[in-house]
């Protein structure tokens, strides 16, 4: 069957046509724009997010052009916008998930912070929907119902009002292992009163659209992180994915039976199939390319493209911790900035471009060291734009003293979607029968011995600490 996957992103929106017999036969990508605001404001315009995966769409069928037997969608996991059900008219803007503006609200509601954490694996953060949607709501508008992104996107395709359990495990709504909302959870947040979609399974039929051409089925719905981890066959319990954007996420798959970290890492359900949840752990590094960017907006380098060829040998006693944009897990200190250490009159810019990509590597090694208590990892799979420096990919290696196997696809996130829509329309296949083959186009083994590692990790850790302890309270 050929797919339709739709990648509804930050950033852009993607999709590609995926046939059985040619594999990715169509493509197109839009780009949106966030508005970034005063007071860590993130915001986008609903219509330029409709707009952007009509067009985005319809081009990648027209690209392929060949019959469409289903549409998926993966989405943001944590945009939140209110809208009007009767009409579907957006009453606000969409509050992106990197907003901060709920910190306050968060603030207010520190008594419940543990009780969140064991019922729904996360941490009481403005990170997760319920803070923004709850903060929307007394804020910006009453009126309507106030939704996920993909929710809104879906009736706008199909007339359904629904969600998927990925995208509702990421909340703070629901019970970790549960399958509904949680009527005390809403209360805490000021949302008793709310309409909340229907959540469906990650295999499911959601709906019909005819946007895209003849009527079709709309199914494989999910969160982007979640559909590159199952694209990436991460499917036993210790294998891992990690998302190298604008961000980078850090996903491990736990198994069937829900974990929550103790370690500042936050739980969700990674898909639900055939009614049974599978479950993953996560942590967020929220500045990777976007540092990069930085460092081109200073003339250090010119792009991307820079990295590898300007970057140094060693860093020359240079370290970096990146955080343009606070840290996230397993820290969660969003008053964190970024720090360059070890500078001298010899220091050149390629110590900075490679201090940079080690600290956005040791970032990503905190992370799988907060997953040690649940699940050893013994390699790691990397995917995303980033991956395209061989320089950042061996940083991996060394820091985390693990094998990094690169996804030879810049779509891992359409193609789980579009795998999960495979398995709608025929669940007899199973998940491992949706998922396309693949091996590496690289591997990086460490060069670095575990003592040099050790050595490396323990003086990056002291420096990131000094990041976010000057700004608290004394």
């Amino acid at each position: 069957m050929t797919v339709l996957a739709i990648d509804q992103g930050t950033s852009g929106t993607k999709a590609i046509v995926v046939d059985p017999a040619d594999g990715v036969c169509g493509v197109a990508e839009i780009p949106v724009h966030p508005r970034y605001l005063d007071g860590g404001g993130v915001e986008q315009d609903p219509a330029e997010l409709l707009a952007s995966v009509l067009t985005a769409g319809r081009a990648a069928v027209a690209d392929a052009g060949r019959p469409i037997d289903a549409v998926s969608l993966a989405n943001q996991g944590e945009t939140v916008l209110a809208w009007d059900p009767d009409t579907g008219r957006p009453l606000t803007p969409a509050i992106v998930w990197q907003d901060r503006r709920a910190e306050a609200l968060c603030a207010g509601l520190s008594e419940h912070r543990e009780t969140l954490a064991a019922r729904t694996g996360l941490v009481l953060d403005p990170y997760f929907s319920a803070p923004k949607m709850a903060w929307l709501r007394r804020t910006m508008e009453a009126a309507g119902v106030v939704t996920t992104s993909d929710t809104w996107l879906l009736h706008q395709l199909t007339g359904e009002f629904v969600t998927d359990a990925t995208t509702a495990s990421r909340s703070l709504l629901t019970d970790l292992g549960g399958d509904g909302w949680s009527p005390d959870l809403l209360e805490i947040f000021g949302l008793s009163g709310e309409a909340m979609p229907r959540i469906a399974g990650n295999d499911e039929i959601i709906g019909m659209t005819s946007t895209f051409g003849a009527e079709m089925p709309v199914g494989g719905i999910v969160v982007d992180q979640q559909a590159a981890l199952l694209a990436e066959e991460c499917l036993e319990a210790g294998t891992a994915k990690c998302t190298f954007g604008t961000g980078a996420f850090l996903l491990a798959n736990t198994g069937t039976v829900p974990v929550f970290s103790s370690t500042g890492l936050t739980s969700s359900v990674a898909w639900r199939v055939a009614g049974q949840d599978t479950f993953c752990v996560d942590g967020q590094v929220y500045t990777a390319a976007s540092a990069v960017r930085w460092l081109a907006s200073l003339g250090i380098i010119s792009g991307a493209a820079d990295l590898d060829p300007v970057a140094a040998a060693d860093n020359g006693g240079v370290l970096c911790v990146p955080a343009l944009a606070g840290l996230a897990a397993p820290w969660w200190q969003s008053s964190a900035t970024a720090t360059f250490s070890g500078m001298t009159l010899a220091t050149e810019r390629g110590h900075l471009v490679l201090a940079l990509l080690q600290g956005i590597a040791a970032q990503i090694g905190e992370l799988v060291s907060a997953i040690g208590p649940q699940t050893t990892l013994t390699r790691l799979r990397a995917d995303g734009g980033l991956t395209q420096s061989t320089v950042l990919m061996q940083a991996c290696a060394d820091i985390l003293q693990v094998p990094v196997d690169v996804y030879p696809s810049p779509h891992a996130t359409a193609l789980g979607a579009a795998a999960l829509a495979e398995l709608s329309l025929h669940p007899d296949r199973g998940v491992r029968g949706v998922i396309p083959r693949w091996s590496a186009s690289a591997t990086f083994e460490p060069a670095w011995g575990p003592d040099r590692a050790t050595e490396f990790r323990s003086r990056w850790r002291t420096l990131a600490a000094t990041t976010y302890s000057h700004h608290e309270e004394p």
